[in-house]
């Protein structure tokens, strides 16, 4: 695997687990009930969790979902190591 492609897988687990921990605190035990609250596709948001790639509009869509803005969301979870 490329760097290029490392650095992408990563940055998408990272990704889906910053979003895991924001359903959970919001009080979502599932992943479904949180997207279909906020009236995004279940199956994708699922995938989205996994650190599966995503469109930078849908997540815009999903943080704005969190009432968080992007710094906020990326100001923790994704420092360097």
């Amino acid at each position: 695997m490329k760097e290029g492609e490392f650095l992408k897988e990563e940055t998408l687990k990272k990704l889906g687990k910053r979003l895991k921990e924001l359903r959970i605190a919001k009080g979502y035990s599932s992943y479904e009930y949180f997207a279909y609250d906020h009236n995004i596709s279940r199956a994708q948001y699922g995938r989205y969790e996994k650190g599966e790639d995503l469109r930078f509009s849908t997540l815009v869509k999903v943080i704005s979902a969190f009432g968080l803005t992007m710094k906020e969301f990326f100001a923790e979870g994704f420092e360097e190591e």
